[in-house]
């Protein structure tokens, strides 16, 4: 599947027209049910493909985000063969009590992958806990990129954000997509 046809694809199954509040407390016009292309094998195959050339070379763990960016950091894991960590939001009270489950982060180059950015509040403060870990964090891999270029907190905490799709490049699938109709 070329890029265009993915962006449209994943428009077309994703995007939800309406009034929603997002994570940020930002409201909007229409939300993106991530989890509709997570859970297509196909769609979920078609992203991890492309998204495999975003993968910085000197990459050694993958960080999937609770709860979006799990199954996006499996999927690679498996197409690269690199190991991926599960970051919580928060620590889990009981058992191992951990922020972020799998292998050692300590010392080594780790990927932040998560499936939606908007302001990018939780890649931050997740980076920010594997940073704490001893993990060397400055890249992040997105799915959709719908921060319309306000990467201010990414920036500011010293991240370089990676995006598959941008929300104009969405548009710009789903209206080609309407219009080829």
């Amino acid at each position: 599947m070329d890029e265009l046809t993915l962006a449209a694809a994943i428009n077309g199954r994703c995007r939800l027209e309406g009034n929603f509040t997002l994570r940020s407390g930002r409201l909007a016009g229409y939300y993106f049910d991530k989890y509709l292309f997570e859970g297509d094998p196909i769609l979920l195959r078609e992203v991890t493909a492309h998204a495999l050339a975003l993968i910085p070379s000197d990459t050694e763990v993958l960080a999937g985000l609770e709860l979006g960016g799990v199954p996006i950091a499996t999927a690679l894991s498996l197409a690269t063969g690199l190991e991926a960590v599960f970051v919580r939001k928060q620590a889990k009270a009981y058992g191992t009590a951990k922020t972020a489950e799998g292998p050692e982060v300590k010392g080594r180059r780790v990927l932040v992958v998560e499936d939606v950015i908007t302001t990018g509040g939780q890649v931050v403060a997740s980076s920010e806990d594997l940073r704490r870990l001893g993990a060397s964090v400055s890249e992040v891999l997105c799915v959709i990129d719908r921060s319309e270029g306000d990467l201010a907190a990414l920036k500011s905490a010293g991240l370089n954000l990676r995006a598959l799709f941008s929300i104009s490049q969405l548009d710009a699938a789903g209206l080609a997509s309407a219009q080829g109709s």
